[in-house]
């Protein structure tokens, strides 16, 4: 049984909105994401990554930077850039890329389905990531940015999206990066306790993108849970923000990653390695992209090649061992990867 509960949004000003929106903390480095928001004090970057408020030498963990954070988005505050809702409310947000649209309900999850499994993870956390995450909770006392959910198609949640939709959206606008978000507020009593109760009929909800900030979120709760003699269970440090998309409308992207050197193999070397755990097919020049799983597309020397897993080197029977992801990093290439995982 899933648990959701409506919570006080603090969010810009319709008029604010455009300038405040930015990309993942992960996105963009430091670098990038100051050059970004260069000359936007509004940027929510000088939020979530405020090490681009000092010298490119500075600690980017250290205490100084997460104050900053949270002294930053209480300025803003502060100016009137953002308000708080006055009722607990849901939120619909819709994203828009490349003429495709998916909707989502934002809401507070909670820790406790996190720690009894309810939440489905897939990825183990780096500690450097999740410490740096951890800081900005503790400090700030705040989930800056959602992390993003599945759950299992229910047609009457989408009912219930379908009906918000049909008014004016709170927002709505397309980014420089050419993707779209609009944004809708879920205030009526009755829609607000259907969404809760049609949740807790849910037999899990699966974290699709934000391992380290969820694990973040959850496990500063469950400190400030042990620290509090008068818990309840009732505090806000036992939810967490996040937005969930119907399993239907989530699309696959691709995901590449880069291997840094062949580790003194020749190209040759190389591909007979990769024939331990995989059947090898050069496919040419031209684009090759998977089309099913166990598939892989590598691009080597001016070549594409198809490389499918062969069997005994992944379990479809369990949810972890079925995925690529797994079986790629499994394999015993004997390369040199650079792989990093949000």
């Amino acid at each position: 049984m899933a648990i959701l509960k409506p919570f006080k949004g603090i969010r810009p000003k319709s008029n604010s909105v455009t300038q405040v929106a930015s990309k993942p903390y992960d996105v963009l480095d430091e670098k990038e994401a100051r050059k970004e928001c260069e000359g936007n004090p509004l940027s929510f970057y000088h939020v979530i990554k405020p090490e681009i408020d000092f010298a490119d030498d500075f600690d980017h963990y250290a205490p100084e930077i997460y104050k900053k954070g949270i002294a930053n988005f209480k300025q803003m505050v502060k100016d009137g850039v953002f308000f708080t809702d006055e009722k607990e409310c849901y939120y619909i947000y819709a994203q828009t890329m490349n003429g495709r649209r998916q909707y989502g309900i934002v809401g507070a999850a909670s820790i406790d389905d996190y720690f009894n499994d309810v939440i489905k993870k897939h990825e183990l956390t780096r500690p450097d990531k999740e410490e740096d995450r951890k800081n900005h909770v503790r400090y700030s006392e705040l989930n800056y940015e959602p992390v993003f959910f599945a759950y299992p198609k229910m047609p009457a949640l989408d009912r219930i999206v379908e009906e918000v939709i049909k008014n004016k959206p709170e927002y709505d606008f397309t980014a420089d990066d050419g993707i779209g978000h609009t944004f809708w507020v879920v205030n009526s009593d009755q829609q607000i306790a259907d969404i809760t109760n049609y949740f807790a009929q849910l037999p899990a909800t699966y974290v699709a993108d934000g391992h380290h900030r969820t694990a973040a979120a959850a496990l500063v709760g469950k400190e400030l849970r042990e620290k509090n003699p008068n818990h309840t269970g009732k505090e806000e440090y036992n939810y967490f923000l996040a937005v969930h998309f119907p399993d239907d409308q989530l699309a696959i992207m691709d995901y590449n990653r880069v291997v840094k050197d062949l580790n003194g193999l020749t190209p040759a070397d190389f591909l007979k390695k990769l024939e331990n755990s995989f059947d090898v097919e050069e496919k040419g020049s031209k684009e090759f992209r998977p089309m099913s799983l166990h598939e892989f597309g590598m691009y080597l020397e001016g070549k594409w090649y198809k490389l499918t897993a062969k069997k005994g080197t992944y379990n479809d029977a369990d949810p972890i061992g079925v995925l690529d992801v797994t079986n790629f990093i499994g394999a015993n290439s004997g390369a040199d990867f650079e792989y990093q995982r949000s």
